[in-house]
């Protein structure tokens, strides 16, 4: 797995936004054990408390569970992940709209962007 990072935010908000996009894209099904935090933190070469504080977000975030024993598990309610889907597209298509705006465009030529881009081959 490839981890990057960035000078702008917290390394731990970064490793939550990773964590979350591959449950999101299913790498992580629902139902399936999360690797340890040790692994995770080896594999992005950071502190297990950095990525510690990031799976608890996870948890808070509705998209893993935790227990003491078994380790954390990817939440099994497929409607919790798909409604986080749905929100980060939703983030996306705001961020991409406001973008377009500030260039000066209404909504008339975005519609021809957005329709020229869904048939780009």
């Amino acid at each position: 797995m490839e981890w990057t990072f960035t000078d702008d935010r917290p390394i731990w908000q970064q490793l939550t936004e990773q964590l979350t996009l591959r449950i999101l894209k299913g790498e992580y099904p629902p139902g399936e054990r999360l690797p340890g935090v040790r692994e995770l933190a080896a594999q992005a070469g950071v502190n297990p408390n950095t990525m510690q504080r990031a799976m608890a977000q996870l948890e808070t975030d509705g998209l893993a569970t935790g227990s003491r024993t078994a380790g954390r598990t990817v939440t099994q309610d497929v409607n919790a992940i798909e409604a986080a889907a749905a929100d980060r597209a939703r983030a996306a298509v705001s961020q991409c709209l406001r973008t377009l705006e500030d260039l000066g465009y209404g909504p008339e030529k975005i519609l021809v962007f957005v329709k020229e881009e869904l048939h780009h081959d």
